[in-house]
């Protein structure tokens, strides 16, 4: 049974940092396409960040491009979305993805989710 449990998040200022982190069970992670998704409140989830299973393919929404990083540490079976220079409109509950697929940009394919953790960006 694949299971994704993230953590990192919390409560920060404007212009401040997080690092979320998400551990992978119950499938190779090694092999794992992963993503980070967000939903804010009274909005669709979004792509955030993907990444391949080696790490050397990486990429990014628009609106986080430059500002977060993601990457991976497959010894640990976890995924992490390093976030800089927040912003308000990055307020969501962010959630780590997999698949069994190959790529990390085929969105529609992602079908094991984390439980979420909650971001909140203040003023």
């Amino acid at each position: 049974q694949v299971q994704l449990v993230e953590s990192g998040g919390g409560l920060v200022q404007a212009g401040g940092s997080l690092r979320l982190s998400c551990v992978v069970s119950g499938r190779t992670f090694s092999g794992a396409p992963m993503g980070w998704f967000r939903q804010a409140p009274g909005k669709e989830r979004e792509f955030v960040a993907g990444i391949s299973p080696s790490g050397g393919s990486t990429g990014y929404a628009d609106s986080v491009k430059g500002r977060f990083t993601i990457s991976r540490d497959n010894a640990k079976n976890t995924v992490y979305l390093q976030m800089n220079s927040l912003k308000l409109e990055d307020t969501a509950v962010y959630y780590c993805a997999t698949h069994y697929g190959a790529h990390w940009n085929r969105l529609k394919e992602y079908s094991y989710w984390g439980q979420g953790t909650q971001v909140t960006v203040s003023s």
